[in-house]
C-alpha cells in the first residue's frame, strides 16, 4: 500500500472511530495545561491529575508561582518523577512567563521553547492543544504508534517523525492527529503487549501485517 493510501485509510478510521479526542490531563487555563505537561515528562497523567489540584490551588498563575520556593512547588510534586528538577522548572518558568510575556502563555512555539523544562514536545502539545495550531507533538507513543502503522520508517528522530507527520496530515487535523496517535498507543498500541486482536487498524498496520505473515509461515 502507498503512503498517500494509508495515510487516507488510517485518519479516516480515526475520524470514525475517535471524532473528539481529548488530553487527559485535568486543566483550566493555558497556564495550568503547561504546568501539567511539564509534570507529565515521564509520568502518567493519571499520576499528574492526582497532584495537580492542590498545586493548582496554592499557585494557579503564573504571578504566583513566580514567587515560590522551589522547595514550596516540590512538597505539591513530590510523588511525580524528577520533583526536585520539575521544581525548579516550573518556578523559572513562571518567573519568565512574567518577566518577558506578562504572565501569559505565549502561542509561538518558539517562544514556548524558551522557557524552562519546555522542549519542543511540551510546547508542540500547547500549541496544538490550547491555539490549536497545526503542531505535532511526538512522544513515545507517538513515536511507537506511527512507526507500527507504517505512517513513518522505524528508526527515525522525533524530529523527523514530527516532520514526516506535519507533512503529510492535513494541518486542520493535526491537533486531533497528535491525540489520537498518543490515545491510542496508550489504550491499544501498547509497547509490550499492543492488543492487535481488537485493533482496527489491522488491514493497514505493519506490525500486525508482519506478525500474521510470520505466524502463517
Amino acid at each position: 500500500m502507498n503512503k498517500i493510501l494509508r495515510y487516507q485509510k488510517i485518519i479516516a478510521w480515526f475520524e470514525k472511530n475517535m471524532p473528539d479526542p481529548k488530553t487527559e490531563l485535568d486543566y483550566s487555563t493555558p497556564f495550568e495545561l503547561l504546568v501539567a505537561v511539564i509534570l507529565s515528562a515521564q509520568c502518567t497523567d493519571k499520576r499528574v491529575n492526582m497532584v495537580t489540584p492542590a498545586l493548582f490551588s496554592a499557585f494557579g498563575s503564573a504571578q504566583k508561582m513566580a514567587e515560590a520556593a522551589d522547595f514550596e512547588i516540590f512538597e505539591y510534586i513530590r510523588s511525580v518523577s524528577y520533583p526536585n528538577n520539575k521544581a525548579k522548572h516550573l518556578v523559572g518558568m513562571a518567573q519568565m512567563l512574567v518577566a518577558e510575556f506578562n504572565g501569559e502563555v505565549p502561542g509561538n512555539i518558539d517562544l514556548l521553547q524558551k522557557l524552562p523544562g519546555v522542549g519542543r514536545k511540551t510546547a508542540n502539545v500547547i500549541a496544538s492543544v490550547v491555539w490549536d495550531l497545526p503542531a505535532m507533538a511526538v512522544d513515545t507513543h507517538v513515536q511507537r504508534v506511527s512507526a507500527r502503522i507504517g505512517l513513518v520508517d522505524e528508526g527515525l528522530s522525533p524530529l523527523k517523525i514530527e516532520q514526516e507527520l506535519v507533512a503529510n496530515i492535513p494541518g486542520e487535523l493535526l491537533p486531533k492527529a497528535h491525540h489520537w496517535l498518543i490515545l491510542h498507543g496508550r489504550y491499544v498500541c501498547k509497547a509490550r503487549t499492543p492488543l492487535c486482536v481488537s485493533c482496527g487498524l489491522q488491514n493497514w498496520c505493519n506490525y500486525f501485517q508482519g506478525n500474521r505473515a510470520t505466524k502463517n509461515r
